[in-house]
């Protein structure tokens, strides 16, 4: 399966502060908030939605294209995601502005205030599929994360009228667009991504009840945090999949993209749904027992082993032919 990855590409900033952001909060003034944190700790690692979904579908197996805008000082980046099997031959690289920031403060209670320069991501929506096409090949599946939004709703439209099937995924994008925008990202995608508050804001924007955007799609995940996460289809029962145990709770930063990778990961391989998603549950969960969304390492056997100690014998079965290609050696 040919897979593009559209979407943000940038260097995460993290930083630890030892409390919990609530109790620096006043109910009674809110509309009034100056707040300075002092942070424990900081940590500049390698980033971006469509850099950490990449690296991800990279490391078990695939070989995804990065569709992207990055800075003059992607070189280093670069290297490590074609090292770790994403092909980078058809990324923008700007002239002018560096690769995009992003800025993130996490909690004792894995709370997260953040902040996104774009930078170099600004200039995405130069970026045209077509010729990205005439040169590697149609799309099976392409991805559309959150990116300069002009950029995501070309790629929706190019797909829709090349026929391409697409994944909507815009996620941290849905507090900057308004509604006919979101709705346009969403009308016609094989599949939405969302989490349960970018659900409620997509049904406020948008005007949409939740039937009326699930009708629109052909199927819709929505990632539930700690209770795991669902597959929806109109007219048949979700599928519900928990999350695997992790080991530690470090960093939340990139669990989202790293479910993302393990479910296209799934779809690339033909699994049934369930297993998409509990592929998606168990990278997501290596995500958050590390600082940076591309730092975790695993075997082969290891993963395997933890996948059928969090969903079962017989599920890890239908792993067992793809575990082979997977990046990491054993």
């Amino acid at each position: 399966m040919k897979i593009g990855v559209a979407g943000s590409v940038g260097r995460d900033h993290l930083m630890t502060f030892p409390g919990k952001f609530t109790d620096s909060l006043v109910a009674e003034s809110l509309d009034k908030v100056s707040l300075s944190f002092l942070v424990d700790a900081l940590d500049i690692r390698r980033g971006g939605c469509a850099g950490n979904i990449a690296f991800g579908m990279g490391v078990l197996g695939l070989n995804p294209l990065l569709i992207a805008a990055v800075g003059k000082d992607f070189a280093d980046y670069e290297s490590w995601l074609s090292r770790h099997g994403v092909d980078t031959s058809h990324v923008l690289v700007s002239e002018t502005l560096h690769t995009a920031l992003y800025m993130v403060t996490t909690d004792t209670e894995l709370n997260q205030i953040a902040s996104f320069f774009p930078g170099a991501m600004s200039e995405a929506r130069n970026i045209e599929l077509q010729p990205i096409m005439d040169k590697s090949g149609k799309f099976d599946l392409i991805v559309i994360s959150p990116d300069d939004p002009e950029a995501m709703l070309r790629h929706t439209e190019i797909a829709r009228k090349q026929k391409i099937s697409f994944v909507a995924d815009p996620s941290q994008q849905m507090a900057r667009m308004d509604g006919e925008q979101i709705k346009h990202l969403i009308e016609g995608a094989q599949y939405l991504f969302l989490n349960e508050y970018e659900l409620a804001l997509a049904i406020q924007k948008t005007g949409w009840t939740d039937a009326e955007i699930l009708d629109r799609v052909e199927y819709r995940i929505v990632t539930l945090g700690s209770e795991g996460s669902k597959v929806e289809q109109k007219g048949f029962t979700p599928i519900v999949v928990g999350v695997a145990q992790e080991k530690a709770k470090i960093d939340p930063t990139g669990v989202g993209d790293a479910y993302r990778s393990g479910f296209i990961a799934g779809l690339a391989w033909g699994l049934n749904h369930e297993r998409c998603a509990q592929m998606g549950s168990m990278l997501a969960t290596y995500v958050i027992e590390t600082k940076g969304t591309q730092e975790y390492r695993f075997t082969r056997k290891e993963f395997l082993d933890r996948f059928e100690g969090a969903f079962g014998t017989d599920c890890a079965k239908d792993l067992s032919e793809h575990v082979a290609q997977f990046g990491f050696d054993a």
